[in-house]
């Protein structure tokens, strides 16, 4: 079995500045990696098996680095120019003023959900059933995601809520989920890209082999975008790795010290 130790240490450390450093996390040599070129796994009924452990998208060992060295947790338009994030012009206005205010307000700093589609520096989990895709998170608030595979519609009363209402179908090899029923609190990374309520979301998941797995995303949010946009994320099969427990709390730093300690009666 795999060790965590020495690079859940040092994860925990970047992590706690990467929303001002824009670090890189796919550097890792110490984290474990997959054999390449082997099929994807495949599930009774022909259909690929996502099922396992993920590092998270563009922080596994060798992945490489975006044009300005950041994360897809700090930036989801990392390998993308400006112009090809067709924000409104308010949109625009609170990104810069996000940016130019260090993400001092982004909702996951007060250990609220990151919410769909944003990502965090630490692995991931996916449990694959033939009516229920989960993705099980380990940072942020050891959130989950539940995608609906059994035919249903989307749920008319799952509104403004951070992860949306999520189903999913079949095309071919790829598992396409459409989640809708967001609210406008998250933001699609540490930057502060904007989402709003009118926020439709398409993952496409394929995997082209044992090691990895590929995620289309396309933003369509009319609220904020002039046009739908898309990105393009790999998450690589962290072997031997499970899922830890990470603990939140609002107002705490990065030791786990509450920072309300001091305003408490007799203190």
């Amino acid at each position: 079995m795999f060790t965590r130790l020495g690079s859940e240490a040092a994860m925990v450390a970047a992590a706690a500045v990467f929303v001002l450093s824009g670090q890189d996390f796919g550097a890792n040599s110490r984290a474990p990696r997959a054999p390449q070129g082997q099929p994807a796994p495949r599930r009774a009924d022909g259909k690929p098996d996502f099922s396992g452990l993920y590092h998270a998208p563009g922080y596994g060992p060798g992945d490489p680095r975006s044009k300005t060295g950041e994360g897809y947790a700090h930036n989801i338009a990392r390998d993308l120019n400006p112009a090809d994030v067709p924000m409104l012009p308010w949109a625009a206005k609170v990104y810069k003023e996000r940016m130019d205010a260090e993400s001092k307000d982004d909702p996951e700093g007060f250990c609220l959900p990151m919410g769909t589609p944003r990502v965090n520096p630490y692995p991931w989990k996916i449990v694959q059933t033939d009516k229920l895709f989960i993705i099980l998170y380990e940072g942020n608030v050891h959130s989950y995601r539940q995608v609906f595979l059994d035919g249903r519609p989307h749920d008319k009363d799952v509104i403004e809520t951070w992860w949306g209402d999520s189903i999913g179908h079949w095309d071919g090899d790829a598992l396409v989920v459409d989640t809708v029923g967001m609210n406008d609190r998250a933001w699609l990374d540490a930057d502060g890209h904007p989402r709003t309520t009118k926020a439709h979301i398409i993952e496409r998941f394929t995997r082209p082999e044992l090691a990895k797995v590929a995620i289309e995303i396309t933003i369509d949010d009319p609220g904020a975008y002039s046009k739908p946009w898309s990105v393009r994320e790999v998450a690589q099969l962290a072997p031997g790795w499970e899922i830890m427990e990470n603990i939140c709390n609002e107002n705490q730093d990065e030791h786990g010290n509450n920072l309300d300690v001091q305003h408490l009666v007799g203190k």
